[in-house]
This record gives C-alpha cells, sequence and structure tokens, in this order.
C-alpha cells in the first residue's frame, strides 16, 4: 500500500492515536520515513499535542492551517515531490 502526503496529513491525529488500520499505520511509517515534509508535520503535530497537555493554552491564528497545508504544498510542487 503506497499513500500519498495529503492522505497522510488527513490521517496524522488517527496514526497519533494509534486509531488507524495495521495495513494503513505501515504505509504511514514507510512513508515518514521517506518524507521530510510529512516527518515534519508528525513532529509539529505531536510537539502541539504536548504543549496543549501541558495546561497552556495558546490562540493559533485564524487561517493558520490552510497556510501551513499551502506552504507545504508549495513547497514540494517546487521540488517536484510527488504528493
Amino acid at each position: 500500500m503506497t499513500i500519498k502526503c495529503r492522505e497522510v496529513w488527513d490521517q496524522i491525529s488517527n496514526y497519533i492515536d494509534g486509531t488507524v488500520p495495521p495495513e494503513l499505520k505501515s504505509a504511514i511509517e514507510k512513508h515518514l520515513a521517506q518524507c521530510n515534509y510529512c516527518s515534519a508535520v508528525l513532529d509539529s503535530t505531536k510537539n502541539i499535542l504536548i504543549l496543549v497537555a501541558d495546561d497552556r493554552t495558546f490562540k493559533i491564528p485564524i487561517g493558520y492551517t490552510e497556510r501551513l497545508h499551502e506552504r507545504l504544498q508549495q513547497l514540494m510542487d517546487e521540488e517536484g515531490h510527488e504528493h
């Protein structure tokens, strides 16, 4: 099973929670081993969860997620990364 970046981004929370099926988990781990962008998204998401668990509150700017995805898409397009 091969998956693309967008599918990893859509499943990143489920992957961290351990709720993805074994075949999808394996595909995500294989993808993460080869994709620096998705590894960065995973690390960032884990860091956010650590901060949230620390009971501190942070206000995420409106449109942050969309801008992050657009920027990742732009970087991957510039480097010819398949997504």
